[in-house]
């Protein structure tokens, strides 16, 4: 009997071009075990769907060809440098692409108008959370010129042709309903902010990461206020990174539910078991990533199709053109 080679996990990895923003997803080829049957159509959707995909060509000859056939692009290790404390100041002349966690270190201290603008941010936050009345949350976006910006440019892009153009929030709010509006304004608080440069790649990061949460709770048989729940850990999970603060002072504040909030700080219950397996997956770190999939009865293939899912869902939110999610 022919033994069938195992469909490995494809972990991607954003990179940063020279001015910080999401360029590119990166698939190491060289950490794949020879022979590995990749998930080939997933991953040439990935580039039909606009994402630019490029790969560290490992020992096995025949897998390289076949991302190449795919519309993947070999990359030298030299064109890639990696970055996990800050963004580098100064940047050797052949690198074209940052890699690393760097857009995690702490924010840019605050001044001013960037600490009002950060304050109102997270009174949003603790609005929204709490299901608070539309005219509230319409005051509070009066007050920031970024965030409402964002709101009716995301809003205006969703295909509802020139004649509908959305010119107040209160339209706003009634084309995209509340439970729109709390996913939109969530993502939009990890929009580029004046003053900190890890804006865009937080975005893409929590785009991913929420998108995926909610792929995943749908993958275990959960209703749709699970799969929201599922997209708000996600999203709430970056909360301390962007503020720089610890996530238990940030969660504070919010009206979340017991089950959000044990899986945020302890990774708790089957939400927590979600946060892991992505976690995991954004660190390359099998061990833990096999052992959180296996908890939730999930398998390699089904994480595989949820994480392009999750890259392609990114790349409409990068690019302002995604509406609602189809979960």
């Amino acid at each position: 009997m022919t033994v069938l080679p195992a469909t490995p996990p494809v972990f991607l990895s954003p990179l940063a071009d020279r001015n910080g923003t999401p360029g590119a997803l990166l698939l190491d080829a060289g950490r794949l075990p020879s022979g590995a049957a990749l998930p080939l159509g997933a991953l040439e959707e990935l580039v039909a769907g606009g994402v630019n995909g490029v790969y560290l060509p490992g020992a096995d000859a025949a897998l390289n060809q076949s991302l190449d056939q795919i519309g993947w692009k070999a990359l030298a290790a030299d064109k890639i440098l990696r970055a996990d404390a800050a963004w580098p100041l100064e940047l050797p002349p052949q690198v074209g692409w940052i890699a690393g966690e760097w857009f995690q270190a702490p924010p840019p201290k605050p001044v001013g108008a960037q600490a009002a603008s950060r304050a109102l941010a997270l009174q949003l936050v603790q609005l929204v959370s709490a299901d608070a009345d539309t005219h509230e949350i319409e005051a509070l976006l009066r007050q920031d010129p970024t965030l409402s910006y964002h709101l009716l440019r995301l809003v205006n892009s969703l295909g509802m042709g020139a004649s509908r153009r959305v010119t107040s929030f209160s339209q706003a709010i009634l084309i995209l309903g509340r439970s729109q509006l709390r996913r939109w304004l969530n993502l939009m608080l990890f929009s580029s902010r004046e003053g900190d440069p890890r804006s865009a790649m937080l975005l893409a990061r929590v785009a991913v990461r929420a998108r995926a949460m909610e792929l995943l709770a749908k993958a275990c048989g959960e209703d749709k206020a699970h799969q929201e729940q599922a997209f708000m850990v996600g999203m709430f999970s970056l909360l301390g990174v962007l503020f720089g603060m610890p996530l238990d002072e940030v969660l504070q504040p919010l009206a979340v539910g017991e089950a959000v909030r044990q899986a945020l700080l302890a990774h708790a219950g089957q939400l927590g078991q979600m946060l892991c397996v992505v976690e995991a997956a954004e660190r390359a770190d099998l061990d833990c990533f096999n052992r959180c999939l296996q908890a939730l009865q999930l398998d390699v293939a089904g994480f595989n199709r949820i994480l392009v899912d999750a890259c392609l869902w990114m790349q409409d939110v990068a690019s302002g053109k995604a509406g609602n999610p189809h979960a």
